[in-house]
């Protein structure tokens, strides 16, 4: 397990840079929710464009969704296919494996689980995550149940631990620490407290702090962050 910082001034410009290199070598590629992911994810599409790097060959999955339907204003999907696929156009789309939040958090969490499944439980090349001020990530939250899970990778929450309060799907640790490279995004200071607890010197595996869970279960972690979010380190 490595974990290393990468301290810039734009975390989701150095994000889609690896975006690209995961999409571009056909890789399965966890996606997150979230204004930083959004911003890595049209930066992502641009440099596509620019230089005309063809991605159809990799696969997208979520690494969580609340429960709600696909054209939802809350739905990660929505954000993704606005600021990503819609923008990619029709002949340069990548496959995409969606969370089917609207049938609620343990249909839609079976229905995921067999997806993955199916596809022969992958071992994901690139999974981003964010970091919420309470160490939260996914739609794994503090002290929850969720954190105890080991033989399944996909379950359902239904009782989140922040805005907004509806029901979730969240791959478990097991599915992210499956990863080939797991990536953290972090910006501001309201993060820089949770950054240091999940990931600072003196950091431990706590489920009080469920970002510091993986560190001990993954093979390779990048902490993206900007100075402010970097200032407790």
């Amino acid at each position: 397990m490595s974990v290393e910082f990468e301290v810039v001034e734009d975390p989701a410009r150095a994000c889609s840079a690896l975006l690209v290199g995961a999409a571009a070598a056909e890789g399965h590629i966890v996606l997150a929710g979230g204004s930083t992911p959004r911003a890595a994810y049209t930066q992502f599409v641009d440099a596509v464009r620019d230089v005309g790097i063809k991605v159809g060959g990799a696969t997208l999955w979520f690494g969580d969704e609340r429960c709600v339907a696909p054209d939802d204003e809350r739905s990660n999907y929505l954000m993704v296919k606005r600021s990503l696929l819609d923008a990619l156009g029709d002949c340069n789309q990548p496959h995409v494996e969606r969370i089917h939040g609207e049938l609620g958090p343990t249909p839609a969490a079976d229905a995921y689980e067999q997806a993955l499944r199916g596809a022969g439980s992958p071992e994901f090349d690139l999974v981003l995550l964010g970091i919420g001020a309470d160490g939260h990530t996914a739609s794994l939250f503090p002290n929850q149940p969720s954190l105890s899970e080991r033989t399944r990778w996909a379950v359902g929450v239904a009782q989140p631990g922040l805005e907004p309060f509806v029901p979730r799907v969240t791959l478990t640790l097991p599915a992210l620490a499956s990863a080939r490279h797991v990536v953290f995004l972090a910006t501001g200071q309201s993060k820089a407290a949770a950054v240091a607890r999940a990931f600072g010197a003196d950091a431990k595996p706590d489920p009080r702090i469920p970002s510091s869970m993986l560190v001990a279960r993954a093979k390779w972690i990048t902490v993206l962050l900007d100075p402010p979010a970097a200032a407790n380190l």
